[in-house]
C-alpha cells in the first residue's frame, strides 16, 4: 500500500484527510510542525507522497519543502488556505507537484493525489534504494545515512545490497554466502559472515544492538526491513 505523510497543524483538517485517505487504502502518518517532520524523516523516509501545509507553527512550508527535497525527490502537494497567485506560482516554480487551496473537495483531492502518484511511478528513479534513513546509490555503489557517506568495504556493500534488493525477504546464511562468494576473491564462511553483519550494523544502524534495518530471523537468516 502507498504511504502518505500529512504535514498540517489544523487537527480538524488532518483528521479529515486521514479518514478520506484511509478509505482509499492509503497508509497515513501525520505531523504538525517542521521540527517533527524532520525528526520523522530522519527515521523513516519511506513515503510515496507528502501533503504539505504552507503555514506551520514553527516555520515556513516553502523552506521545509526545500529541506525535504535535499534529502529525497519525493512528490509533494502544497495544501494551503492561501490562493494568492504569487504563492501558487512560487510553489509550482519550486517544483511542487500540485497546489490545492482550502477548503477543498475530498474527491478532487484524492483524484489529484492518485494522478500525482501515477505520474511519479512512471518516472521513478531506479538508481537508488531508500530504506528508512539510508540511501543506496547504485550508480556510485555508495551508501548514505541521513545524507552522510557511509564507508563500507566492497564486501560489506555487497552483503547489504543483496538484502536490500529483496526487502522483507529472508535470506539464509547459505544464500548470502553463495551470492557474495566472488567479491574481491575474499573468503567468507559462516562465522565471518556474522562478523561482517555486525560491522555493517555498526555503520548503518542508529542502535546496532537493536537493529531496525538488518533483522536477524532466528533459525532462518537475515532480512532488510522497510
Amino acid at each position: 500500500m502507498e504511504k502518505i505523510l500529512i504535514i498540517e497543524d489544523d487537527e480538524t483538517i488532518h483528521l479529515g484527510l486521514k479518514y478520506y485517505l484511509e478509505q482509499e487504502s492509503f497508509v497515513v502518518e501525520e505531523v504538525d510542525t517542521c521540527k517533527k517532520t524532520m525528526e520523522l524523516l530522519m527515521k523513516d523516509f519511506n513515503f510515496d507522497l507528502i501533503l504539505l501545509d504552507i503555514n506551520l507553527p514553527d516555520g515556513n512550508g516553502f523552506e521545509l519543502f526545500e529541506k525535504i527535497k535535499q534529502i529525497k525527490n519525493i512528490p509533494i502537494i502544497f495544501l494551503t488556505a492561501s490562493d494568492l497567485e504569487v504563492s501558487v506560482v512560487r510553489g509550482l516554480d519550486m517544483g511542487a507537484d500540485d497546489y490545492i487551496t482550502k477548503p477543498f473537495r475530498a474527491r478532487e483531492l484524492i483524484s489529484r493525489i492518485k494522478s500525482t502518484l501515477r505520474k511519479n511511478n512512471k518516472t521513478i528513479d531506479t538508481s537508488e534504494i531508500h530504506i528508512k534513513n539510508l540511501v543506496i546509490d547504485l550508480k556510485q555503489a555508495k551508501v548514505f545515512k541521513n545524507g552522510i557517506d557511509v564507508r563500507l568495504t566492497a564486501l560489506e556493500y555487497k552483503i547489504l545490497l543483496t538484502l536490500a534488493l529483496n526487502p522483507n525477504t529472508v535470506f539464509s546464511r547459505e544464500k548470502i554466502l553463495a551470492d557474495i562468494w566472488d567479491v574481491n576473491e575474499e573468503y567468507v564462511n559462516d562465522n565471518t559472515l556474522t562478523v561482517y553483519i555486525k560491522r555493517i550494523r555498526e555503520k548503518i544502524e542508529d542502535v546496532p544492538m537493536n537493529p531496525k534495518i538488518i533483522i536477524t530471523v532466528r533459525g532462518l537468516g537475515y532480512k532488510v526491513e522497510l
